[in-house]
């Protein structure tokens, strides 16, 4: 089962951002799925599922929102090295 969001928004703000109101709209579920991933709140495989896109495509996109593909603590990274 699926479930929709409605958000309602002025009629001229995709025009106020140059988009069109199907690119704004795709924009706006982007920006919400890498939201909810750089808090932590969903993985990034369930916010591709969110946008129907590939994993791999989910995450080649986050440094457009200046969001790290990978987000680990300096400790965490360096002992991950030490026992690769």
């Amino acid at each position: 089962m699926s479930l929709h969001l409605t958000i309602e928004y002025p009629e001229t703000l995709p025009d106020a951002v140059g988009r069109t109101r199907a690119q704004f709209e795709q924009e706006a579920r982007w920006a919400m799925a890498v939201k909810l991933v750089e808090l932590g709140q969903i993985s990034s495989g369930m916010a591709a599922v969110l946008l129907g896109v590939e994993r791999v495509t989910f995450l080649l996109k986050l440094g457009d929102y200046g969001v790290p593909m990978i987000d680990l603590p300096e400790t965490e990274l360096l002992s991950d090295l030490e026992n690769a």
